[in-house]
């Protein structure tokens, strides 16, 4: 059975953020897809130090929710990430985790489903909606869309249900998504993934 992880980047865990993704689990659900909701927001998560630890040991330095959420991205053929907006960009702890989780992880993500999903009071969604895709698509993870933006509006939980469009967009995101896996599963089998060139590196040493 396929599966999409999905990452509560709220410290709420009943949150505006999190009736968002319960939304998207109630089509994955139908869709027949398994899913699973990590919280990441309220945990205590450090950034990247940049010590090169996870090249030669396969995980992260810092033995904490991202080594344990690892293997499991591994196994997952989609990923929703959802956050808050804090002063026009996602939570600090998320990026943290996201950081280190795309960065330590050396397994292949190619052809996994991404999809961001942000939730603000008012403003600061669409640059933190940015911010979140750049994951995705420095990883060659194909993004999937809705019929707006992936976004809700309030303040609470309350206020959220009552964001028809918003809750709508939910929905057809979480359907669109589910057909991309399933399409993806079967052209593999028949035509197989697009190749995937590696070796080159512009980092211009000398000054060229």
């Amino acid at each position: 059975m396929a599966k999409v992880l999905l990452l509560n980047g709220s410290p709420h865990t009943h949150g505006c953020t999190a009736t968002a993704l319960d939304e998207m689990v109630s089509v994955f659900e139908k869709e027949g897809i398994e899913t699973e909701i990590i919280q990441v927001g309220n945990k205590d998560i450090r950034g990247c130090i940049a010590c090169g630890t996870c090249e030669s040991k396969g995980k992260c330095v810092f033995d904490d929710l991202v080594n344990e959420v690892a293997p499991k991205f591994e196994e997952a053929d989609g990923l929703v990430v959802g956050s808050p907006v804090y002063y026009g960009s996602p939570n600090g702890n998320l990026l943290s985790f996201l950081d280190r989780l795309f960065y330590s992880t050396s397994f292949s993500k190619h052809m996994k489903v991404g999809a961001a999903v942000v939730s603000c009071r008012r403003g600061g969604n669409t640059a933190s909606f940015d911010v979140l895709n750049k994951y995705f698509t420095i990883s060659s993870m194909p993004v999937a869309s809705s019929t707006y933006w992936n976004q809700v509006h309030g303040f609470s939980a309350e206020d959220v249900k009552k964001d028809l469009e918003g809750l709508q967009t939910m929905r057809n995101l979480a359907r669109n998504m589910s057909f991309m896996i399933k399409a993806f599963a079967a052209a593999k089998e028949t035509i197989g993934y697009p190749e995937l060139e590696r070796g080159a590196f512009t980092s211009f040493p000398d000054g060229k």
